[in-house]
C-alpha cells in the first residue's frame, strides 16, 4: 500500500517557483510529522521542511528558510511545499516522509519509516 505520493516537480529557471504536493494515506496522515527531504547530486539527503499535521511549529532547513513554506490541507490528506526564489542549488530529488522511527530525534533528521518515490526539481541559471 502506497503511503505517500509526491507530485509537482519540474524544471524552472532561477528565481522561479514550484509547489510540491505530498498525498498521504489516511491513518498515516493524522497526528504525524510529514517532512520534506531532498537529495542533491553528490550530496546526502537533507531535511527541508517538517510539518506536524496536529498543528504547531514548522521546521525548516537553514538553506531554505525564508524561501520555502510548508502547509497542509487536512481535507485532502496533503502536505505542500511552496518553493519560491529557487536557485540552481535547489536542484534535487525531493521526497516526503512520514512516521519517525525515534520520536526524540529532531523532525528534520533522516529517520522515517515511510517514504514517497520522489519528484525531481531542476533549477537552471
Amino acid at each position: 500500500r502506497v503511503q505517500l505520493l509526491e507530485s509537482g516537480g519540474g524544471s524552472v529557471q532561477a528565481g522561479g517557483s514550484l509547489r510540491l504536493s505530498c498525498v498521504v494515506a489516511a491513518g498515516t496522515y493524522e497526528s504525524n510529522y510529514i517532512t520534506w527531504f531532498r537529495q542533491r547530486p553528490g550530496k546526502e539527503r537533507e531535511g527541508v521542511a517538517a510539518l506536524y499535521t496536529g498543528g504547531g511549529d514548522i521546521y525548516y532547513g537553514d538553506s531554505v528558510k525564508g524561501r520555502f513554506a510548508a502547509s497542509r490541507d487536512d481535507a485532502k490528506n496533503t502536505v505542500y511545499l511552496q518553493m519560491n526564489s529557487l536557485k540552481p542549488q535547489d536542484t534535487a530529488m525531493y521526497y516526503c516522509a512520514a512516521s519517525r522511527n525515534y520520536k526524540d530525534y529532531h523532525p528534520l533528521r533522516d529517520d522515517y519509516t515511510y517514504w514517497g518515490q520522489g519528484t525531481e526539481v531542476t533549477v537552471s541559471s
